[in-house]
C-alpha cells in the first residue's frame, strides 16, 4: 500500500512520502522539491509541471495555472471574475454555467473543464511518487483548504479519480499542519490544554486554525479564512505600481502583451521576496517590451503603505477564529506561521501586535502541509506503525436537510410547506453519522443545503436525494429511517434508507429477555453511527423517539409472553443529484481521454528519446573517429562514415526535425551497422591483453601444481599429470600461434583472435584439469583388531543401566529384571551421557 501525500497550491505542489525511517519530501524530475502547478498544451503533447513553467513564456495562452483557484466554482463566482483578469489563457462560461478553459492542443482548438486540468496535475505528481517509492501509487491523502465547499471537494475526489487515485482523506491544510506539529511533541501536557494557533499564509489565501494539544491528541476548536488574502495580492500591488510607472516613463503598456505581463509578475515576486530581507530593492528587466530595458526600485515602507488596504484584513480571520474558539489572546500558548506568502515582514508585525507574543517558525513553511498529509495516511495504512495520535477535526460549515411536510391533518396549501433541520453544525466533528426517520405513504425527497451562506460565496443547495419508491404492508403510512452521513472528506451525503415495518407473530413462552429484537435495532443504529456524540436524531411528522418505541415494544413483550414482535427491515434505493457535478460518466470519460493523453505523452518522449540517441551517436562516433578509432579504420572508410555522419546531422535539424519513432530507430541501426565493427574492433584490441595474460595465469597454475614436489598431490597418477601437461601445452601453442597472426595483421582488419574465443580456452582447460588436480586423497585403509566381547553386568544389579545401541539409544530388552526404567529426557541424548558418567562413577 502506498503512503503519499500531496499538497497542491495555487502556484506550486508538494510530495511527500512515508517510508521507514520517517517523512520525505520527495524530488522531481529536475531535483526540484516543488513542482509548479502549471500544464502548458502544446502542438504535439502536454508539459505539467516543471516542464510546464518553463514553456509557460512562450507559450502563454495555453499555459493553465492557478486551477486550483478555478476548481469547483461557478462561472458567475465573483471571486472567480477577478481571477479572470490575471489569467493569461481564455475561460469562458459552459452550458452548465460552469468554466470551461480552451487552449489548443495538438493542433486543434480544444475545451477542458478545471476538474480535468487539476487531474492532469495530480497525475503528474502521481508519476513523481512512483519514480522515488519504485512502485505503484493508489492511495494517498490531500490537502484541501478549509473552504472548500462541498461540491469543491468533490471536484478534487473526481480529479483524483481521473489520475488514477484513490483518497483515503481530504485533509484541510491547517489541520495537516497542526497534525504535522504535534506528533512529534513528547512534551504534550496529559490534562491541561496547549493551545496553538496556526496562520497559513498561501500563494492566493489566508487560513487560521486554533487547535488545543493534550498527550496523543488535537483538537480542532477554531477554523477562519480570507480566500483572497494572499502573497499573490502583495505581488499584484508590486505590478499594478510597477506597470503604471512604465507606462509613464517608457510609453509601454504592459497590460496589451501577456508575456509582458507573466515577466513583469515574476519579477515582483522575486522583488517581494528580497524586500522581506532588505530595505530597499531593485527591479531590472531586459527587453520586457518593444525592445525596451525597463529599471525600477522601490524601498520597504513604500510597499508596506501601498499594501496597507492588504494588510488591514489581516486581523478579520485572527479575530474571528478567537471567537469561534471561545478563547482569548492570553490563552493561545504558541502561535505558528506557516505558508510561501508568511515571510512579508508587515505580516509578522501584525502577528506580534494582536497576539501579544512573537510568532514562531519551527516549522517548514513551505512542506508542513505535505508532511501532514503523508503522516495522516501513515495512519490509516495498515503498513506502517505509527505512534498513537488523534486527530479530532470540526467541519467549518453548517449544513441542514429540508423536506416537504406531509402532515395527515394539513390542508391542501399548506402540503408542500418545507421543513428543515440543521443535521451536521459548524464545528461538528468529523466523520459523523446522524439518522432521522419520516412517515411517508411514498416515494419523498430530500435536499441538502447549507444553513447559512453568508461567508460562503456559494449556493445555498447541494444535493437532492430521491428515496424510493416502496411499498409497506399496512394502508398507514410506512417508517423510514434515513441515515446521513458527513464522511471523512467532509462531504455531506444520505447513505441509506430503510423501510421499518412491525410484525406481530405467535411463538411459544420463552424465558428470553424482554427486549431483545428492539435492542437488536437500536444497536445497529448505534454501530453504524460510532462517531455521533449527541444520538440520532429523528425528525418527522410524528414526533416519536426511537426510545419511547422501544418502551412500548418492552412492555407489549411482558404483557403477552406468547406474542413476539418483529421488525422487519427493508433497503429502498436512493437517487443522488448533486449539482454541479460530474457525473460517473463523464468522470469515465475523463479517465479514457487522460489516458489517451498520457499515452500521447509517452509515445512523444521516446520519439525524443530516440531522437536525442542519434544525435548523441553521430556527434560521440565523430569524435572517437578522429581520435582512438582512427588506427582502427582505414582512412576512405573513415571519411565515407564521417560524411554519413555529417549527412544524418544536417537531416536531422531540417528534414528530420520532426519524425516519428520508427524513423529515428531506423535511422540510429543504419548508423550502428556501419560504425559497430570498428567500436567491436577496437574493443577487441583493448581486452584481448588482459585476456591473454588471464589465460596464460590459469595455465601456468595447473603446470605448477602438477610437477611440483608437493606431498599432497602424490596420490595423482603420473599418467593423469601428463595428461594435465599435454592440454596446457597444447592450450599454450594456441595462443601463441594466434597470436602471432594477430600481431601480424593491421588494426584495422578484422581481428582472428577473440577474447570470446580466449575465455573459451581458458574455460576448456578449467574444465579439463580441475576434476584431475582437485582429485581427493584416498583413505588410509584401516588395520584390522580382534573383537573385545561385551563385559556381561553383574548380577542382582538393583539399578541396572539400559544398554546403548549402535544408534546411541537405550535397547529395547534392557529391562528384563523386572525394574523399571527411569522416564526418558526430551533431549535423550545428554540424558543418556549423564546416566553413564553416574555408573562410571
Amino acid at each position: 500500500m502506498s503512503v503519499v501525500g500531496f499538497d497542491f497550491g495555487n502556484e506550486s505542489c508538494i510530495v511527500a512520502v512515508a517510508r521507514q525511517r520517517g517523512i520525505d519530501v520527495v524530488l522531481n524530475d529536475e531535483s526540484k522539491r516543488e513542482t509548479p502547478a502549471v500544464v502548458c498544451f502544446g502542438d504535439k503533447q502536454r508539459f505539467i509541471g516543471t516542464a510546464g513553467a518553463a514553456s509557460t513564456m512562450m507559450n502563454p495562452k495555453n499555459s493553465i495555472s492557478q486551477m486550483k483557484r478555478l476548481v469547483g466554482k461557478k462561472f458567475s463566482d465573483p471571486e472567480l471574475q477577478k481571477d479572470l483578469r490575471s489569467l493569461p489563457f481564455v475561460v469562458t462560461e459552459g452550458p452548465d454555467g460552469y468554466p470551461l478553459i480552451h487552449s489548443r492542443y495538438l493542433g486543434e482548438a480544444k475545451t477542458f473543464s478545471p476538474t480535468q486540468v487539476l487531474g492532469m496535475m495530480f497525475s503528474n505528481l502521481k508519476e513523481i511518487a512512483e519514480k522515488n517509492l519504485n512502485a505503484a501509487v493508489v492511495d494517498c491523502c490531500v490537502g484541501i483548504p478549509v473552504y472548500f465547499t462541498d461540491l469543491q471537494r468533490r471536484a478534487v475526489l473526481d480529479a483524483a479519480t481521473i489520475a488514477g487515485l484513490h483518497p483515503l482523506h481530504l485533509l484541510h491544510e491547517t489541520t495537516a499542519t497542526a497534525l504535522a506539529y504535534g506528533i512529534y511533541k513528547t512534551d504534550l501536557p496529559e490534562n491541561d490544554q496547549l493551545n496553538v494557533a496556526f496562520v497559513d499564509i498561501g500563494h492566493a489565501s489566508m487560513q487560521v486554525c486554533i487547535a488545543g494539544f493534550k498527550k496523543g491528541q488535537l483538537k480542532v476548536l477554531a477554523h477562519s479564512y480570507d480566500r483572497s488574502l494572499g502573497g499573490r495580492d502583495f505581488d499584484e500591488v508590486l505590478f499594478h505600481h510597477f506597470a503604471a510607472k512604465f507606462k509613464e516613463e517608457y510609453k509601454i503598456d504592459v497590460f496589451q502583451n501577456a508575456r509582458a505581463c507573466l515577466r513583469l509578475r515574476a519579477a515582483c515576486e522575486k522583488l517581494k521576496k528580497v524586500l522581506s530581507a532588505n530595505p530597499e530593492a531593485p527591479l531590472n528587466i531586459e527587453c520586457l517590451m518593444d525592445e525596451k530595458d525597463v529599471r525600477g526600485f522601490i524601498k520597504r515602507d513604500e510597499f508596506e503603505q501601498l499594501s496597507l488596504p492588504i494588510l488591514e484584513r489581516v486581523k478579520e480571520p485572527l479575530e474571528k477564529a478567537l471567537a469561534e474558539a471561545g478563547l482569548t489572546v492570553e490563552n493561545v500558548h504558541m502561535v505558528e506561521v506557516v505558508g510561501s506568502g508568511s515571510r512579508v515582514l508587515a505580516i509578522n508585525k501584525i502577528l506580534t501586535e494582536f497576539f501579544k507574543k512573537e510568532p514562531r517558525r519551527t516549522m517548514n513553511a513551505s512542506e508542513c502541509v505535505a508532511r501532514g498529509c503523508a503522516l495522516q495516511c501513515a495512519i490509516l495504512s495498515p503498513t506502517f506503525k505509527v505512534r498513537e495520535f488523534q486527530v479530532n477535526e470540526s467541519f467549518p460549515f453548517s449544513v441542514s436537510l429540508s423536506w416537504k411536510g406531509s402532515g395527515p391533518d394539513a390542508q391542501e396549501s399548506e402540503a408542500d410547506t418545507k421543513q428543515s433541520a440543521v443535521v451536521f453544525p459548524k464545528g461538528n466533528p468529523i466523520p459523523s453519522v446522524k439518522a432521522l426517520t419520516f412517515y411517508r405513504p411514498g416515494t419523498f425527497s430530500v435536499d441538502v443545503q447549507y444553513d447559512d451562506v453568508s461567508g460562503l460565496q456559494a449556493y445555498a443547495p447541494i444535493s437532492t436525494y430521491t428515496i424510493g419508491p416502496f411499498q409497506s404492508a399496512k394502508s398507514e403510512k410506512a417508517k423510514i429511517k434515513v441515515k446521513v452521513r458527513l464522511n471523512l472528506h467532509g462531504i455531506v451525503s444520505v447513505e441509506s434508507a430503510t423501510l421499518l415495518e412491525e410484525e406481530e407473530i405467535e411463538v411459544p413462552v420463552s424465558k428470553e429477555p424482554a427486549g431483545e429484537n428492539t435492542k437488536m435495532e437500536t444497536d445497529d443504529a448505534a454501530a453504524d453511527a460510532p462517531v455521533a456524540e449527541n444520538g440520532l436524531p429523528e425528525t418527522g411528522d410524528k414526533p416519536v423517539q426511537m426510545d419511547v418505541d422501544t418502551k412500548v415494544d418492552s412492555e407489549r413483550k411482558f404483557e403477552v409472553e406468547a406474542s413476539k414482535k418483529k421488525v422487519k427491515k427493508t433497503n429502498i434505493s436512493v437517487a443522488e443529484l448533486v449539482y454541479g457535478a460530474m457525473l460517473p460518466v463523464d468522470v469515465q470519460k475523463a479517465v479514457e481521454k487522460e489516458f489517451e493523453m498520457a499515452l500521447q505523452d509517452r509515445v512523444m518522449e521516446e520519439t525524443k528519446d530516440k531522437k536525442n540517441e542519434v544525435e548523441a551517436y553521430v556527434y560521440d562516433m565523430r569524435n572517437k573517429l578522429n581520435d582512438k578509432y582512427q588506427e582502427f579504420v582505414i582512412a576512405q572508410e573513415r571519411e565515407e562514415f564521417i560524411a554519413k555522419l555529417q549527412e544524418v546531422e544536417d537531416w536531422l535539424y531540417e528534414d528530420g526535425e520532426d519524425e516519428t519513432k520508427g524513423v529515428y530507430v531506423a535511422k540510429l541501426e543504419e548508423l550502428e551497422k556501419q560504425g559497430d565493427p570498428i567500436e567491436e574492433r577496437y574493443k577487441e584490441y583493448e581486452e584481448r591483453g588482459a585476456v591473454i595474460d588471464e589465460l596464460i595465469y590459469c595455465i601456468n597454475g595447473y603446470r605448477e601444481t602438477v610437477i611440483s614436489n608437493n606431498p599432497k598431490f602424490d596420490h595423482i597418477d603420473i599418467s593423469e599429470k601428463e595428461k594435465v601437461l599435454n592440454e596446457c601445452l597444447e592450450a599454450e601453442n594456441w595462443v601463441r600461434e594466434k597470436k602471432q597472426q594477430q600481431d601480424s595483421l593491421p588494426k584495422y582488419a578484422t581481428p582472428v583472435l577473440l577474447s570470446a574465443d580466449i575465455r573459451k580456452k581458458a574455460e576448456a582447460v578449467d574444465r579439463f584439469c580441475k576434476p584431475i588436480v582437485t582429485k581427493p586423497k584416498p583413505k588410509p585403509a584401516k588395520v584390522a583388531t580382534p573383537e573385545t566381547p561385551p563385559t556381561p553386568p553383574p548380577e542382582g544389579n538393583e539399578h541396572q543401566q539400559p544398554q546403548q545401541n549402535g544408534n546411541g539409544s537405550a535397547n529395547e530388552n534392557a529391562g528384563d529384571s523386572g525394574n523399571q526404567a527411569p522416564p526418558e529426557s526430551s533431549e535423550p541424548m545428554e540424558t543418556d551421557n549423564k546416566t553413564e558418567h553416574t555408573g562410571s562413577a
